[in-house]
C-alpha cells in the first residue's frame, strides 16, 4: 500500500465504484490481468462467465506453461462444479477494478484514496474484495467501511476461495513456484465443498 491515508475512505470509495451497474457480465473489450490476456466476452450468467472467462483460460494457459497434470486434472473437475458452487447466487453486474491488491491502491499527499492499474469488467463485487485479501491485504478499517456502505451477503465467505483462485492461478502461470501448489490446495478445498 503506497502512502498513509484514510482506509475507511478507500472502503467507501470502492463501495461507490461497485454501485455502478452494467447490463451483462464481462466488458466491451478484452484486457489484461497483469501480463496475462483477460477475456471479457459478454454473458448473462455469472457462473458461466466465471467458469469460462476466468478459470478455464487460466487452466488452458497452465497446460501451455507446463503446470502439473494433477493441478490441471483437478481444475477440470472444478470447472464442472462451478455452477453448483455459485448456485443461488445472482449478483448484479458491478463495475470492478479487477486487480485490486494493496499494490494497486494508495493515497495522495493529503490522504485521499486512489486506485490504479485496473483490469476492469462488470462482475460480482465480491471478487474485488476477495482479491484484497491476497498479497498483503488491507486493514480492518477498509473492510468495516465497505460493509457499512454496501453490506455483503452472508455466504460471501463460502465463495471467496473460488474468487481468489483466479488470481492464484494467474500468479502460478506468471511466476510458477509455490503459487501452483497453493492453487492445487485451493482446488482440493473447493472440490470438497462442491
Amino acid at each position: 500500500m503506497r502512502g498513509e491515508g484514510d482506509f475507511a475512505a478507500l472502503g467507501r470509495m470502492l463501495a461507490l465504484v461497485h454501485s455502478a451497474r452494467g447490463e451483462f457480465f464481462g466488458w466491451r473489450c478484452d484486457n489484461y490481468i497483469g501480463r496475462t490476456p483477460q477475456a471479457n466476452r459478454r454473458s448473462s450468467s455469472w457462473s458461466e462467465f466465471w467458469r469460462d472467462a476466468r478459470l478455464r483460460p487460466q487452466l488452458d494457459l497452465g497446460k501451455r506453461n507446463g503446470l502439473s497434470a494433477s493441478l490441471l486434472g483437478k481444475g477440470e473437475r472444478l470447472l464442472e462444479t462451478v455452477p453448483r458452487l455459485l448456485s443461488g447466487h445472482a449478483p448484479s453486474p458491478s463495475l470492478l477494478h479487477g486487480d485490486l491488491w494493496s499494490g494497486n491502491a494508495g493515497f495522495l499527499a493529503g490522504g485521499a484514496p486512489v486506485l490504479f492499474d485496473p483490469a476492469v469488467y462488470w462482475g460480482d463485487r465480491e471478487t474485488d474484495l476477495a482479491m484484497t485479501e491476497l498479497f498483503g491485504g488491507f486493514p480492518p478499517a477498509f473492510y468495516s467501511a465497505y460493509a457499512e456502505a454496501a453490506p455483503l451477503d452472508a455466504d460471501y465467505p463460502r465463495r471467496k476461495p473460488l474468487y481468489k483462485l483466479y488470481h492464484v492461478l494467474n500468479h502460478a502461470n506468471l511466476f510458477g513456484g509455490g503459487y501452483a501448489s497453493q492453487a492445487e490446495r485451493m482446488i482440493d478445498q473447493l472440490l470438497a465443498q462442491g
